[in-house]
């Protein structure tokens, strides 16, 4: 296959604007899977996947097309994951190809994730086609988003091809812009050193990491000795082959071509997304641009329901590592939860995936801690660290400054919930820093929010408050100085370290409340009366009582002088004492559910 006729392109779009579908007709419109294998977001292998209608993990496929000018290409589709929290991994793939199509619902308009992903193909300098899709919905408005797209994306639109991937309407079109509007690859020739770019990886149980990759200069055989030039580690190459869509062994993987090797690498996290691979003699000394190491940004504890099941929670994190080596795990213990794991992952929608697949695919009932976020501490005497656990945070006054991650976000709203979204924004310390009008219904705000402030609730509440037409997406934007502290909550007068967090001074008091009225409505009452304290340091700054039982000791007394009744009740009172100086308080697993997911159960 010559250069000319291959073109390697992605698919971008908003959640649920059709992205998967319409991969769907392209794989059939080019035969790449048969009428008997093709089936409903086939590119989508997790159930997961199948019911969110995201893409969490991305699928190539390589498929041959015979255009209307006869002559047959190659089409390399890369599916790219679809949320925020895998931007990285979407730049990379991006970094793949040479063109992209941009589907919007033609009933929905431009989206937040819209906006964000047209920012990645541009600066990735792809040739973009505008899809508008699902024209054949009765609130279909064409005119109203083609506009929209030029206005917010600056992208001509007068071309837009308009299809519905659910019927199939237009979907021939697609594959006929992208053979005349997408350029071929540019290489320095099949002769040229080796190199090849890293886009993903998966493990496989019998033959370890096979990592998928984008031959950009030079050519790859099995037999061939490469190294991987960030990670600086060397393997035999065992297999090569294209993705059809299924794994197929071939000869040779030429420049343009896109595919995946086989070699002797074992270990999942020795494969960097965005590397580079060139043959360890007369290799290519100069990296392909665009890689970087991705650090979790998003920390939280996973605890086992019951002891016993430890084992096997530590089994299904190292299955899950295999797969997926972005997010990282290791022992740690509570003395209110017992031995468990500190988890760190990309964000909080990776966070919630991971939580999931425990739970189904290794059938564990587990217990996830309040996430939190990656701080950055100055001490006094200048040493810098960073800080992913409040437990492990310094005594106060050996600290000189903290400061948190802060995001660029963007967030689209129907003009009539600009109010209540802007007020959100700023209840949770944010930063309105402009607006943009969009269409006569819709508006964009750019705002600087703290991300430890959107972890728990915030999208809940922005779909809330705006009828669940709102969007938002978001970038990082560095760390700023912030009054940081961490509140203990105190049981009994003792710290209960699983509710330990990390929270701004001015919203302390607040979420220890919170915290405080979510424990005192879910603990059952015992003989004695328990106080439910929220601090920092040694300052309590919320209190809430679990009222105890009350035995009637009067009931046996009849008659008689009060100051018996005075009596029984004063060495009630005595006991009730002793019993809460030295009893003990059983938390209940819903008492820490209740509070991790910041909700209050009546009585």
């Amino acid at each position: 296959m010559t250069l000319d006729n291959i073109r390697n392109f992605c698919i971008i779009a908003h959640v649920d604007h059709g992205k998967t579908t319409l991969s769907d007709r392209i794989l059939e419109l080019t035969h790449a899977v048969s009428a008997r294998e093709l089936k409903e977001q086939t590119l989508d292998a997790m159930d997961l996947e199948r019911e969110r209608g995201i893409t969490i993990k991305s699928h190539p496929v390589s498929m041959h097309y015979e255009a209307k000018d006869g002559r047959t290409y190659l089409f390399n589709l890369l599916d790219t994951p679809g949320h925020v929290d895998f931007a990285y991994e979407v730049s990379r793939s991006m970094g793949a190809c040479e063109g992209a199509l941009l589907v919007v619902d033609a009933a929905q308009g431009v989206e937040a994730q819209t906006v964000a992903n047209t920012y990645f193909a541009q600066d990735a300098n792809l040739a973009i086609i505008p899809v508008l899709n699902k024209v054949d919905l009765p609130g279909a408005n064409v005119e109203e988003v083609k506009r929209e797209i030029e206005d917010v994306l600056a992208i001509e639109s007068d071309d837009a091809l308009l299809v519905s991937a659910k019927t199939g309407v237009g979907c021939a079109d697609v594959l006929e812009a992208i053979v005349k509007r997408i350029p071929p690859p540019e290489t320095a020739g099949k002769d040229a050193p080796l190199r090849a770019l890293v886009f993903d990886s998966v493990f496989d149980e019998f033959r370890g990491v096979i990592t998928y990759v984008r031959v950009v200069d030079g050519s790859l055989k099995a037999g061939q000795s490469v190294s991987f030039i960030g990670s600086r580690i060397q393997t035999p190459v065992h297999e090569v082959g294209v993705f059809s869509p299924n794994k197929r062994p071939v000869d040779c993987l030429e420049a343009g071509q896109v595919g995946y090797i086989v070699g002797t690498v074992k270990d999942p996290s020795e494969i960097k997304i965005g590397d580079t691979v060139t043959t360890t003699k007369l290799g290519s000394s100069e990296p392909l641009p665009g890689f970087r190491d991705i650090h979790p940004t998003v920390f939280c504890g996973i605890y086992p329901m019951s002891t016993d099941e430890f084992p096997k929670v530590a089994q299904g994190l190292e299955k899950l590592h295999l797969n997926d080596s972005a997010f990282t795990f290791h022992h740690e213990s509570s003395l209110a939860l017992g031995f468990g794991f500190r988890c760190g992952f990309l964000g909080l929608l990776h966070m919630e995936i991971v939580q999931e697949r425990l739970r189904r695919e290794f059938n564990l009932d587990i217990i996830s801690t309040s996430p939190g976020v990656v701080y950055k501490l100055k001490l006094k005497n200048g040493e810098e660290r960073d800080l992913d656990n409040p437990l492990q945070m310094p005594d106060p006054s050996a600290l000189e400054s903290i400061a948190e991650p802060t995001l660029k976000a963007r967030i689209i709203t129907p003009s009539a919930s600009i109010g209540d979204v802007m007020r959100i924004v700023m209840d949770r310390r944010g930063l309105v820093e402009g607006t943009e009008t969009m269409d006569a219904r819709r508006v964009m705000l750019h705002c600087m929010l703290p991300l430890n402030e959107i972890l728990i609730d915030f999208h809940d509440t922005l779909k809330s408050v705006s009828h669940g037409y709102a969007s938002m997406d978001y970038e990082p934007s560095g760390y700023q100085v912030s009054d940081i502290v961490r509140m203990d909550i105190l049981l009994n007068g003792e710290t209960v370290d699983a509710f330990a967090t990390m929270v701004h001074r001015d919203k302390a008091r607040a979420r220890g409340l919170q915290m405080c009225k979510a424990l005192a409505a879910t603990i059952p009452p015992h003989q004695f009366k328990i106080p439910v304290q929220a601090a920092i340091g040694r300052e309590i700054i919320a209190r809430e009582d679990i009222r105890p039982f009350r035995k009637d000791v009067l009931a046996k007394l009849y008659g008689g002088d009060v100051t018996r009744k005075m009596k029984v009740l004063e060495k009630q009172k005595r006991g009730k004492a002793r019993m809460k100086e030295f009893g003990h308080v059983n938390v209940p697993q819903s008492a820490f559910i209740a509070v991790l997911k910041g909700t209050i159960n009546e009585k």
